[in-house]
């Protein structure tokens, strides 16, 4: 049998590698762990230790500064420090920022005093400020525009993961051996996202080493209509791609989105701890099961959720019914009489505020240039994190002011009133 014969025969008989598969979980993994640090300080601030050594027990506007102002740093770094993953890649920023999630944990489980956890806390914004934008340049990069929502839901998954996760785990932590334990255990987890990264991935599928010719080809090749169609328009520079975002109704509308669901999002993530234990008088032990159900009902209506959307054209449907759901969610929630009745609200509310959200970045995906795609989606996860930074403080506020969490928790659900009203509109548009 001749050479020829046999590298053809070798060829048929090649599979394409799954190297894409690889990043997705990477990334799932590296989100997973980012979350694990954001919502460590929504148990502690159950935590009567702790809100005693920091000098904050009795002041919900104290405990939601530790949310809002990681937040708020967290939002000037998406918007000011996106753009890096265009110019350096997505793969050197994304470990960057991992770094500085390790050096945030270790400081914080150092400092004694509140001023030191708020420093901590605006480390740890920097550096997961960097992250997130990365994630959409590694999709869009290794992601053709029909896997893409599926890509996306696989990924956000660590925002569910993350939080399902850390309740019950830090509710052990901190019970056995306190507080200060739980930074130092998030230090040492974050090393294997980091090493993920750097020795997983890269920033395109051409430079990966453990890609075949036949993945290479069908990526390039679902890359490449998409380039084709965008062609005639495509700017040739950064700043032309992103002066084509900047004025493209559809991109604010799903700013205006985010900005709400981020809102809730957080409000929810800062408080559902607390609001199980003081206001519904759950035991330490059951609020960190019934914190963690809303979380985990998440991470399977994400699955559902990620290969449906892939399958419908106007993927604004489902960022509807994630503002609709979110705020029936958090308002019957509020108005629960019964302990399982509150718990089981807010695992409607936290469930259904992950449902737009495959949708909502295949938008984004689509609106935004590529080559501006990390500047334009770390502005827009920039303002909703704004969005976002704001409620833990505005709830305490409210808990504080009316001494009870209704008033807090009706805020939310105007947020997610407004926000269905953006995704109403870009269904219209057949967005």
């Amino acid at each position: 049998m001749s050479e020829k014969v046999l590298m053809q025969q070798a060829e048929a008989a090649e599979q394409p590698t799954k190297q894409r598969v690889v990043v997705i979980v990477v990334l799932l993994v590296t989100l997973l762990v980012a979350y694990l640090d954001r919502v460590n300080v929504s148990v502690l601030v159950a935590d009567e230790t702790f809100l005693t050594e920091m000098g904050i027990k009795g002041n919900a506007v104290a405990m939601g500064s530790l949310m809002s102002l990681f937040l708020a740093t967290y939002a000037i770094a998406n918007s000011i420090l996106g753009p890096l993953g265009d110019w350096w890649g997505p793969r050197r920023v994304m470990a960057l920022a991992i770094v500085f999630w390790g050096l945030s944990c270790i400081y914080g489980g150092l400092v004694s005093t509140f001023a030191g956890m708020i420093a901590a806390r605006c480390i740890l914004g920097l550096g997961e400020g960097m992250h997130w934008p990365m994630q959409m340049k590694f999709v869009r990069n290794w992601f053709p525009p029909n896997e893409r929502a599926r890509a996306n839901s696989t990924w956000l998954l660590g925002l569910a993961a993350g939080p399902a996760i850390a309740m019950p785990l830090f509710v052990w932590i901190v019970g056995n051996w306190g507080w200060r334990s739980s930074f130092f255990a998030l230090a040492a987890i974050g090393i294997i996202p980091l090493i993920l990264i750097w020795f997983f991935t890269t920033d395109y599928p051409r430079e990966s080493k453990r890609i075949n010719r036949l993945e290479l080809e069908y990526i390039e090749n679902g890359l490449k209509a998409e380039t084709l169609a965008q062609q005639k328009t495509e700017p040739t520079t950064t700043w032309e791609a992103s002066k084509g975002f900047l004025f493209n109704l559809d991109y604010w509308l799903c700013v205006i989105f985010y900005i709400c669901s981020s809102a809730a999002w957080w409000g929810l993530m800062t408080w559902i701890p607390s609001y199980l234990k003081e206001a519904m008088g759950f035991s330490w032990k059951s609020m960190g099961f019934w914190a963690n159900a809303p979380y985990a009902a998440a991470v399977i209506a994400l699955v559902v959720v990620g290969y449906l959307t892939d399958k419908v054209e106007r993927k604004a449907t489902f960022g509807i019914l994630h503002m609709l759901g979110g705020a029936a969610g958090i308002y019957f929630a509020a108005h629960a009489t019964d302990q399982i009745e509150a718990a089981l609200w807010l695992v409607v509310a936290v469930s259904a505020l992950v449902v737009g959200l495959p949708g909502h970045w295949s938008m984004i995906q689509k609106v935004v240039p590529e080559k501006a795609l990390a500047t334009g989606s770390g502005l827009e996860s920039g303002l909703g994190s704004a969005g976002g930074a704001i409620t833990p403080v505005v709830v305490g506020y409210f808990i504080d002011a009316t001494n009870s969490y209704v008033g807090g928790l009706m805020c939310l659900v105007i947020f997610c009133l407004v926000g269905a009203l953006a995704m109403i509109t870009l269904w219209f548009r057949k967005v």
